[in-house]
């Protein structure tokens, strides 16, 4: 289970991070409660995976995949730019991710 929760913990991860871009400087309620209430549960489900998880496991594991994710977000919903050596640096993010998951021993 401490892998869902890391896992869902990630994904919550990359809705607060779009969420507060959308909040224009938590200007915006409906966007800047989304934030709070994305960041806590990522919070909470994180909490709850290092139970088991080494601490450095999850929390590289739960910044990569926001990173990842928030970069994804970036490009795709937001039209940010898309060069060889930010997909690079994202990919290389990914190895590092499956490289630590590889490593645990939970």
């Amino acid at each position: 289970m401490a892998w869902i929760y890391l896992t869902i913990a990630g994904l919550l991860e990359i809705v607060w991070a779009f969420a507060m871009k959308q909040s224009d400087g938590f200007t915006r309620p409906t966007a800047s409660a989304v934030t709070l209430v994305a960041m806590v549960a990522s919070f909470a489900l994180l909490s709850l995976s290092l139970k088991s998880l080494p601490l450095g496991t999850a929390y590289t594991i739960w910044t990569g995949i926001g990173a990842v994710g928030a970069f994804a977000v970036g490009i795709i919903v937001l039209g940010e730019q898309a060069s060889a050596m930010r997909i690079l640096a994202a990919l290389l993010i990914v190895a590092g991710l499956v490289l630590m998951k590889l490593s645990s021993p939970a």
